[in-house]
């Protein structure tokens, strides 16, 4: 009975002959753990935490900016004609959402330049 595997062999030449028959794989897979997460970050594939809440801020702000400019028109339609301090003294009033007992100043932003625009 002839085997590849001779019982003088030590477990050293083993794993040496097995090996050189997955060295190529093993140095794909390590390649590939690195460069994988590098490319797919370049390529916008990945969203970060950081990215993730400054994105759902934006959000947040323009919907209650909305709701601000339409509390507002329905005191001042023509909140357009208004100077810059009036649209920014109407958006503080209306910018505090419930629950809250002063206004972000992102909303108060965004709903002055709602107001500024819409006629």
């Amino acid at each position: 009975m002839t085997s590849s595997i001779n019982s003088k062999t030590t477990w050293q030449q083993r794993f040496g002959d097995r090996w050189d028959s997955i060295r190529p794989v093993a140095i794909a897979l390590v390649v590939g753990l690195v460069a994988g997460p590098l490319i797919s970050n370049s390529m916008g594939w990945q969203v970060t935490q950081g990215r993730a809440d400054r994105q759902s801020h934006a959000s947040a702000v323009e919907q209650q900016a909305m709701i601000c400019a339409a509390q507002a028109r329905v005191v001042t339609p023509n909140s357009a004609a208004l100077d810059w301090s009036a649209r920014r003294e109407l958006a503080e009033k209306f910018a505090v959402m419930p629950g809250r007992e002063s206004a972000e100043s992102d909303v108060i932003s965004a709903c002055t330049q709602i107001l500024a625009r819409d006629s």
